[in-house]
């Protein structure tokens, strides 16, 4: 199968809305999953108070079962989802809607796929508390936007050696903080 990977992309400034389309979006996907859903969050740039970021949605749902979530790809299809499989990510169940245009995306896991759920929460959680990298990141996001404003897969190289430190940090600090607690 051969996936569609052209997008606007446009980097823009936080916008508090933000928060509230995750809510509006995640009550949706809620109604669709039913009790196969343990949790879901918000994760990825959005969800990153005065972070510059894609105005894409991105959810993060925590599953009982991933195989069962082959299952629910016709009510996502009724809701303005296109399911992707892994997409890249093994045990990952991706959906994405808006085409060119996008506007949420999802990332499904199992709730036992620990190692992929706690680098998107590390991660948000270290932007959100750690100004001098989130600053850093959202104007490397914005800078890459105007440089490749329709070529997604350029955009992603030039975050890639950046982002992986910054999960790399994310995951070190993350770790930390659940020692201290326990």
């Amino acid at each position: 199968m051969r996936i569609d990977r052209s997008m606007n992309i446009t980097v823009t400034d936080y916008n508090k809305s933000w928060g509230k389309l995750y809510q509006k979006e995640a009550k949706v996907i809620q109604d669709v999953l039913k009790s196969e859903l343990v949790e879901i969050y918000h994760i990825g740039s959005t969800a990153v108070p005065y972070l510059k970021a894609k105005p894409v949605i991105d959810m993060m749902p925590i599953v009982k079962d991933i195989k069962r979530l082959d299952q629910f790809n016709q009510k996502m299809i009724e809701i303005g989802y296109e399911p992707l499989g892994e997409l890249g990510i093994s045990g990952r169940r991706y959906f994405r809607k808006g085409g060119e245009n996008r506007t949420h995306q999802i990332h499904i896991f199992q709730y036992d796929h620990s190692s992929e759920i706690e680098r998107h929460l590390a991660v948000r959680d270290y932007l959100r508390v750690h100004d001098d990298e989130r600053t850093t990141y959202g104007d490397l996001k914005a800078r890459l936007a105007q440089e490749f404003p329709n070529d997604i897969d350029a955009y992603s190289k030039g975050k890639n050696d950046f982002v992986k430190l910054l999960e790399q940090r994310a995951i070190s600090w993350w770790k930390e903080g659940v020692e201290k607690s326990n």
